[in-house]
């Protein structure tokens, strides 16, 4: 006889603590079958064997199954399609709910409405909550009830939510015993079997330090120093809950802060603005005509333009699937604004490369730089990265860290372009295409 279960589906939220569709499910249940997929229909489009994300979440997906076995319970892993996992466990279970997270990105957004319909036919119900952000869609708009597309209101009004509702916990980790006890679960399939190898990447931890939070508004923008928490990863990924981040934040660094807001807005642009992903949030933009020299994007992609600090950017970049905020800032524009390549092509390899990669970040990041998003900067501003090292990297640690042959004529190429001519032809660019 087969048993009637719930199912809870681990995705952007790999962790027991705080985790709000989890605690749903387990409270509301009397047993909860966890689940995670390795789908294809991602894994197929990633490019390299050693991607440091596949590496990232198979560590967290086993240090997961870890802690479910101490409770007596385990982690059912398929590698395949959700659809491939939730066909095999209808002949094994009797599901009455299937509980997650939100997923607010295109891809998801399909697959979650296609897999509704396909539990509607079984009689299953399916729920979803809110839980990689602190606000989402529509529950901080204007007051007549159009979304924002300017940050600084978006961020008043998201703290005077914050001030009115607080930000609510979901103690997921105080009723762990409903975790189904009686099961075979499936062996978890190996990085080999799925076609990639172990990262060698080393993975940042997930705690923050109350030291990063004293001095982050004045250390923030400078690469050399600890000045970052490196979270991102384990915010990207929800090993860590951005409600109990906030919450401890919330007082100590307005600044940091900040950071979790450009988090929540950008995914309710993506939200409420989805041509965002391939097309210029303004439409004008999309006038531009870009150079797409190939030969420039390539050495841009090394760490090979001339320019130290966008090198020792990109070289951070491919060495440790990390750079610095200030430094994305920086090589982002100069690739749209001195190269005059089309900022879809940058997106697409911080896509391949940044570990923290998140698809509403990444997007709302590279069209500000482009000047083609929303709340972007003027596209008259272009970065001279002579200035941005003097002001953030003055002593050149940084670059000696990522370029230490910047100084050896002989070994660091010279400027692919000139930043005053650069600067010239970029701005007749964009005013010809705007006009």
């Amino acid at each position: 006889m087969t048993k009637k279960v719930s199912v809870f589906w681990f995705r952007r939220d790999l962790r027991l603590e705080d985790n709000c569709g989890l605690f749903h499910a387990l409270k509301e249940s009397d047993e909860v079958l966890p689940v995670f997929v390795f789908d294809k229909n991602i894994l197929n489009q990633l490019e390299d064997e050693n991607d440091a994300r596949v590496s990232f979440i198979y560590k967290q997906i086993i240090e997961l199954n870890s802690k479910l076995v101490k409770l007596g319970s385990g982690l059912h892993v398929v590698y395949g399609s959700p659809e491939t996992l939730f066909e095999s466990l209808f002949d094994k279970l009797d599901i009455s709910t299937v509980y997650t997270n939100h997923d607010y990105e295109p891809y998801a957004i399909t697959r979650d409405e296609r897999l509704k319909r396909l539990f509607e036919r079984k009689g299953i119900l399916f729920r979803s909550f809110k839980d990689q952000v602190i606000f989402e869609k529509d529950e901080v708009v204007k007051d007549d009830g159009l979304p924002y597309t300017v940050f600084t209101p978006y961020a008043n009004k998201w703290k005077k939510r914050k001030e009115a509702f607080g930000i609510e916990s979901y103690p997921s980790e105080t009723i762990l015993n409903n975790f189904i006890k009686d099961f075979t679960f499936n062996a978890i399939p190996s990085l080999a079997d799925m076609g990639f190898v172990k990262s060698k990447i080393d993975f940042p931890p997930s705690t923050l330090e109350p030291s990063i939070l004293d001095h982050y508004k004045s250390r923030r923008d400078y690469p050399a120093e600890r000045g970052t928490s490196k979270l991102s990863v384990h915010l990207r990924f929800g090993t860590v809950s951005v409600r109990q981040l906030a919450n401890k934040a919330y007082d100590l660094s307005e600044t940091w802060v900040n950071e979790l807001i450009w988090r929540d807005f950008y995914q309710m642009i993506l939200w409420h603005f989805p041509r965002v992903v391939g097309n210029a949030f303004k439409p004008a933009y999309d006038n531009i005509i870009w150079r797409n020299n190939q030969d420039e994007f390539n050495a841009w992609c090394i760490g090979k333009t001339g320019y130290p600090i966008v090198d020792a950017g990109m070289r951070e970049l491919l060495a440790t699937g990390f750079m610095h905020n200030r430094v994305r800032m920086i090589t982002a524009s100069f690739l749209t604004k001195h190269l005059l390549i089309d900022w879809r092509w940058g997106e697409a390899w911080f896509a391949r490369y940044l570990l923290d990669f998140d698809l509403a970040s990444n997007n709302g990041g590279w069209q500000w730089a482009a000047s083609s998003g929303c709340d972007a900067a003027p596209y008259f501003r272009v970065f001279n990265p002579y200035l941005q090292t003097k002001k953030f990297d003055p002593k050149g640690v940084y670059i000696r860290k990522w370029v230490p042959e910047f100084e050896s004529p002989t070994r660091y190429p010279q400027p692919i372009v000139n930043h005053e001519l650069a600067r010239k032809r970029v701005l007749e660019t964009y005013k010809t295409a705007l006009s």
